[in-house]
């Protein structure tokens, strides 16, 4: 009796998460999958950029879009023209969420006809280059077309506002993080569990006084402080090395590790599922692929989301992946707070809440 009343399911889990923990450290695979494969993206990309192109455009609400080059601005598939305030897009433009603003408006002296006032940001001063290349061949092959003679009856204006460079790893990285932590929480936890169930580890816990319970949150402690340690040394070489934003410093990388953490507890519940479903090890890769593959490449891993067909972009858009990589960004690139991105953390808290309830009811503790 004085045995069972100074037991301590406190000193079990924590005795749990310590020897998890080891045997995660001295696993290749998940240094592999965790730390070195997300880090060998963020060096290619922070060495040599990269990315799909899609230049998003934002149109003055007073402009006028009965004219040419309106039209032909419509018909290039990498131009997506956005309809905002300009309040709104004002701001987005200065935080790099959209390439430029068109304001094309009629000329009352005639000629020429019209003049296009097109605003950049030094936040997609990149993307913004390839916009100025555009809207001069656009204007050229227009004036060319045209019986006026000259002077030409559209003129370009330009202007650029101040902002923050939004470079290519300031994409990658948050997009990297996301695959690192998806890929520790389905792969990570599913070989975990269905090794212990297979070799009856689980089974000799239950002749013991552990709890179920201990037995879970010791494998999530070890889960979770491994992966926030494999985050913080991503986000730090992503910082000092290829100069990764973090626009409020160390309290971005807290917000950074706070957003990882429930985005590690969400993609665990999909690897106790997998643990359920499989019947042997050799079965875990397929079922988790299943699961990572469509997220690693829809989710905005590599390219933003809108680059791809617009039948596509609802599937992309219904990921949970999708939206803890854009808090990631919003979070590091633009200064957000955790309630800022409340959206993104409320769709990601369903995701867990639906996930955890298929994995209760298919999670096996033995054979």
């Amino acid at each position: 009796m004085d045995n069972n009343r100074s037991y301590s399911h406190t000193r079990a889990t924590l005795a749990i998460a310590k020897a998890s923990f080891r045997s995660i450290v001295r696993s290749p695979s998940a240094v592999v999958f965790s730390l070195a494969f997300p880090l060998i993206f963020i060096v290619v990309f922070g060495f040599i950029g990269g990315g799909g192109i899609k230049l998003k455009v934002g149109i003055a609400p007073q402009s006028d879009t009965s004219n040419a080059i309106y039209q032909a601005l419509k018909n290039i598939k990498v131009v997506k023209l956005i309809n905002e305030s300009q309040q709104e897009m004002t701001t987005d433009l200065v935080k790099g969420r959209i390439d430029a603003i068109l304001n094309i408006q009629k000329n009352p002296q005639k000629l020429p006809a019209y003049f296009l006032n097109a605003q950049y940001s030094e936040a997609s001063s990149d993307k913004g280059n390839i916009l100025k290349s555009m809207l001069n061949t656009i204007l050229v092959s227009i004036n060319n077309r045209a019986v006026h003679g000259p002077p030409p009856i559209a003129e370009l204006r330009e202007t650029t506002l101040k902002g923050r460079e939004y470079k290519t790893i300031d994409f990658i990285l948050p997009g990297q993080l996301g695959f690192s932590l998806l890929s520790s929480g389905v792969f990570g936890t599913a070989f975990v569990f269905i090794s212990l169930r297979i070799t009856l580890v689980i089974k000799r816990f239950f002749a013991t006084p552990v709890k179920r319970s201990s037995i879970v949150l010791g494998e999530a402690i070890s889960r979770l402080v491994f992966s926030l340690i494999g985050a913080l040394i991503i986000i730090l070489i992503g910082h000092f090395l290829f100069r990764f934003t973090l626009i409020n410093g160390a309290l971005t990388v807290l917000n950074m590790l706070a957003l990882s953490a429930l985005g590690l507890i969400v993609f665990m519940g999909f690897g106790f599922v997998v643990s359920g479903i499989a019947k042997n090890e050799s079965s875990i890769p397929p079922i988790a692929n299943m699961i990572t593959l469509p997220q690693f490449l829809l989710s905005g891993t590599f390219f933003s989301i809108e680059a791809f067909p617009s039948w596509l972009q609802p599937i992309s858009k219904a990921l949970p992946l999708t939206y803890l990589n854009d808090a990631m960004r919003k979070v590091a690139f633009e200064g957000a707070g955790l309630m800022d991105v409340k959206q993104q953390l409320l769709i990601m808290l369903i995701w867990g809440i639906a996930i955890y309830a298929l994995a209760i009811k298919v999670f096996k503790w033995e054979e």
